[in-house]
């Protein structure tokens, strides 16, 4: 029975991710305890997986109760596994906080980070593997894991881990500010999961649209909310305010920011995407003059990031200090922030630290240095394509009596997602075949759009490629 249970439990998950399978597996990993430990760990880390994405709208078996019965399950007598340690961690995290769970997490990253550890335990786990590195803000493990577990999936073939697999990595490389991999990793994914029919909520398409500033992001980010609480997937609904609130501080919309990342800091489980919420209540909060709330969120920013040696953590939680102070105290955590961000892949957030400094002395009437600061903000807002946040800075810039000249992009240099995709395949050497393969399209198409991408770029030729994709931004 405890096996039926586990074959129902996985194909409920598989399905659709929502709010059945946490029980099911959860019951089948206490029934696996006496029959089969080892299986039963496993099952645990499923159930916690199931839970996870389920949140508040699981019907049973809560990513608590879940985490409550691995840690009182058998432990294994031989040395442990990078799952183990997976486990281990995570549970802890649920049931004692950041700092128990730290050094448990620390290890598990490490093991799925390190390129020697056995491909296999990366490969069972995929995406929750790089759950640890985004609670610990370590940016360079999660670069590691996603990196080597989008190649294992290619490698294997493995096309209903592949979208998930490419999920993420387009959330890493948009949050680093490189739209344009972000969208290839996209159409990817679009395309496979168009050709086999399965689905997955578009988790790197809205972060794209909302770090972009794009208003045709809300109907995005309203279906996504609807779908997922119809579907019973909590953790997208999370994503989405967390997204829409970023939307909305881009857009100036500081009342909306608020709500939404009220909704997202308070949504079950509180994990990664919650002190990522809260960066952008505090935000959103000081500038409707509700300091109260960005108290509050401060406090639980800094025991997120406590346990965090990283630039990424350090330069956040500096970032959101200095909303909070003033005059000298302000102005050294805002440095600060700059500081820490400057080392890290972050180029959007540190845009938004180079623009609250500008922002703060230009109210301080500090002109000139503001004009300093909200030019480097605008310049570098506008290079990535955050469109909402650079006019931002440039209505900044204005009101220090700074004259702006709107940017705008030449249309012919603009490709489309599935240009863009094909042209970096084939400036890493794919052929045309190979290409069609791997994107579901016959050899004629992918010359097709290979040679629009050419007209548009100006080239002639597959060497021109590197030189032409990197111009264009």
């Amino acid at each position: 029975m405890a096996y039926v249970e586990l074959l129902r439990g996985q194909i409920a998950f598989a399905s659709s991710m929502g709010t059945t399978a946490p029980t099911l597996l959860l019951k089948a990993a206490q029934r696996l305890e006496r029959l089969d430990p080892e299986l039963a760990r496993e099952t645990y880390l499923d159930a916690w997986g199931a839970a996870l994405f389920a949140g508040r709208l699981a019907s049973a078996g809560s990513l608590v109760e879940v985490s409550r019965a691995a840690i009182s399950a058998p432990r294994p007598t031989r040395p442990l596994r990078p799952s183990d340690l997976l486990l281990d961690g995570l549970t802890t995290f649920v049931t004692e906080g950041h700092a128990a769970a730290a050094p448990l997490l620390r290890r598990a990253t490490a093991a799925f980070a390190d390129e020697a550890s056995p491909g296999q335990e990366n490969f069972r786990w995929g995406w929750m593997t790089t759950i640890p590195p985004n609670i610990l803000w370590d940016e360079d493990s999660w670069h590691a894991i996603s990196a080597r577990n989008l190649k294992e999936a290619r490698d294997a073939g493995a096309l209903a881990r592949l979208p998930i697999d490419l999920a993420d990595w387009g959330i890493f490389v948009a949050w680093c500010g490189d739209f344009g991999a972000a969208a290839v990793a996209i159409a990817e994914a679009e395309a496979i999961t168009k050709a086999t029919g399965t689905h997955i909520a578009p988790y790197a398409q809205l972060l794209l649209a909302a770090l972009r500033g794009q208003r045709d992001a809300l109907p995005l980010i309203e279906s996504t909310i609807r779908d997922a609480g119809t579907g019973g997937q909590g953790l997208s609904v999370q994503w989405a305010e967390w997204v829409s609130a970023i939307l909305f501080n881009g857009l100036g919309r500081y009342d909306r920011g608020l709500a939404s990342a009220q909704r997202a800091a308070e949504e079950t489980p509180q994990l990664h995407v919650t002190p990522w919420a809260l960066t952008e209540l505090i935000e959103a909060a000081v500038r409707t003059a509700r300091a109260d709330l960005a108290a509050g969120a401060l406090e639980r920013v800094m025991a997120a990031t406590a346990p965090s040696s990283t630039d990424w953590g350090r330069g956040m939680e500096a970032r959101c200090r200095a909303l909070l102070s003033e005059g000298e105290s302000a102005e050294h955590l805002y440095r600060e922030a700059i500081e820490r961000l400057a080392r890290t892949r972050r180029r959007p957030e540190l845009a938004r630290a180079h623009l609250l400094y500008g922002e703060w002395l230009r109210r301080e009437n500090r002109r000139v240095d503001a004009r300093v600061q909200l030019r480097v903000a605008h310049d570098q807002f506008a290079s990535i394509g955050m469109e909402a946040f650079a006019e931002r800075a440039r209505g900044e810039l204005l009101a220090t009596g700074e004259k702006v000249r709107k940017r705008t992009v030449a249309t012919r240099d603009v490709l489309t997602a599935q240009e863009r995709q094909i042209a970096r395949l084939a400036r890493e050497g794919l052929s045309n075949p190979d290409i069609g393969t791997r994107l579901f399209l016959s050899p004629r198409t992918v010359e097709w759009h290979l040679r629009n991408a050419f007209t548009k770029l100006g080239i002639h030729s597959r060497r021109e490629l590197t030189h032409a994709l990197s111009s264009s931004g």
